[in-house]
């Protein structure tokens, strides 16, 4: 049975470490009696996974990939198939798509797991909130939402993100206070509303809580995009972090100061390239291990995401971690003449130029020791140049790659693909790159 508490992460901090111990525990022991695969890599190891009794055991434990899930899939079944109540599918953003088996449980967890989300964002019963995301495709988010939403007891509008054009008749129509989706489509909405002169900021839209891309800098300050956001609907924005094979979401309350960590549903840890935790407020790859779960629980599963862990208490009374923007995905690091960079460094200071109306990146690695850097920008200003672009890149970044200026239709037409749930506008055509990732 799901134990959970909207009010566990009010708590003491010692009172969260003690629940969500309980929790581990009963996670691991689970496993240990029903993954095939947690066994076999048991015995490969030669470990007990009932050794695991503190969140600090679980270090000792081997990291689960995405290669394991995408060879082994069925091994981490962990219920009879006649049990499966939902087949969820991942992107596919770094490779094929993920199935992920859902139990009945499974899915109360989600509902659950997006109730405290939305929560957390200030959503309530009396609230009409707009999802602008996918939900269709056996995607998980979208579902997710909807689920979530009914929980607290909101009006629902399930708009989804096939048509600009009908999602802002929707919101003509039925005046949602709140929307759901990614904020690169919030920018687009906002342009069609004022193309037929209607002002977005007089929608009665009080809140837009963001997916799939950040919205904050790693100072928790916003990002030109949550800026602008905030200043085309006259709304307060919320970031989110969240991906199908946590099953959990990440959420920012009303102060801002980074993603809300249901400490109930999940054990969150931060690793450098070698494996091992950094310490609290530094930057690593984000490390999952989500509790409660019984279709396909997985163990310290490695996302490939980099951010930044902290514990300190929020100014909200919350004493849960947070989690801070994502910086980028590991493998999506870019080397360019001695510089690191990732590739929303560069999007954030393209989504300050007002003429910029859509980008993507190209990265090939024709030099041993630089990545070779293509911009590729949609404008419809003739007064925008590629120099411009170069230069204020150079000045924010310390990165001057190839700026490329074409039609905004052009570039939209390679970003926005139909299996897709969000713009894909990273195209890694390096030797160990994987052709296109969604950022």
């Amino acid at each position: 049975m799901l134990i959970c508490s909207e009010q566990l992460a009010f708590a003491a901090p010692d009172v969260i470490r003690e629940q969500q111990q309980v929790l581990l525990r009963q996670h691991v022991d689970y496993i240990a009696g029903h993954s095939r695969f947690y066994q076999r890599m048991a015995r490969e190891h030669g470990i007990d996974l009932r050794d695991v009794r503190c969140y600090d055991d679980l270090a000792e434990l081997p990291f689960t990939t995405k290669a394991d899930l995408e060879q082994y899939g069925d091994e981490f079944l962990c219920v009879e198939e006649r049990q499966v109540a939902d087949i969820c599918l991942t992107s596919g953003t770094t490779g094929l798509p993920v199935a992920f088996m859902q139990s009945r449980d499974d899915l109360e967890r989600l509902s659950f797991n997006e109730q405290l989300a939305f929560t957390t964002a200030g959503l309530t019963a009396d609230d009409r909130v707009l999802i602008a995301a996918a939900i269709d495709r056996c995607f998980m988010a979208g579902m997710a939402y909807f689920l979530g939403l009914k929980k607290i007891g909101s009006t629902v509008i399930r708009g989804g993100s096939s048509s600009v054009s009908v999602v802002a008749q929707l919101i003509e129509r039925f005046r949602p206070n709140a929307l759901v989706g990614v904020p690169t489509l919030f920018l687009a909405l906002a342009e069609i509303l004022r193309q037929k002169g209607i002002d977005p900021r007089q929608c009665g839209v009080k809140k837009l809580v963001c997916i799939g891309e950040p919205v904050r800098h790693q100072d928790l300050t916003l990002s030109v995009l949550g800026e602008r956001l905030q200043g085309q609907w006259g709304a307060e924005v919320y970031g989110t972090y969240a991906s199908t094979e946590m099953a959990t979401t990440f959420v920012d309350c009303n102060c801002g100061c980074g993603g809300h960590l249901p400490p109930e549903l999940m054990a969150v840890e931060i690793v450098d390239n070698q494996g091992k935790r950094v310490a609290a407020g530094e930057a690593g790859e984000v490390v999952a291990t989500p509790l409660q779960v019984t279709g396909m629980p997985l163990l310290r599963f490695k996302t490939g995401d980099v951010a930044t862990l902290y514990r300190d208490p929020c100014e909200c009374g919350r004493n849960s971690w947070r989690i801070g923007p994502v910086l980028g995905r590991k493998n999506q690091m870019l080397k360019y003449r001695g510089t690191t960079v990732y590739p929303p460094a560069i999007f954030a200071v393209l989504q300050e130029l007002k003429e910029v109306q859509a980008f993507y990146i190209e990265v090939r690695d024709d030099y041993a020791l630089s990545d070779q850097i293509k911009v590729v920008v949609g404008s419809s200003c003739s007064e925008l140049t590629s120099h411009h672009i170069e230069e204020l890149l150079a000045a924010r970044i310390r990165v001057k790659p190839e700026v490329v200026i074409e039609d905004v239709d052009t570039v939209r037409s390679q970003t926005m693909q139909e299996d897709k749930r969000k713009p894909v506008t990273f195209f890694d055509y390096r030797t160990s790159g994987v052709g296109g990732s969604v950022v």
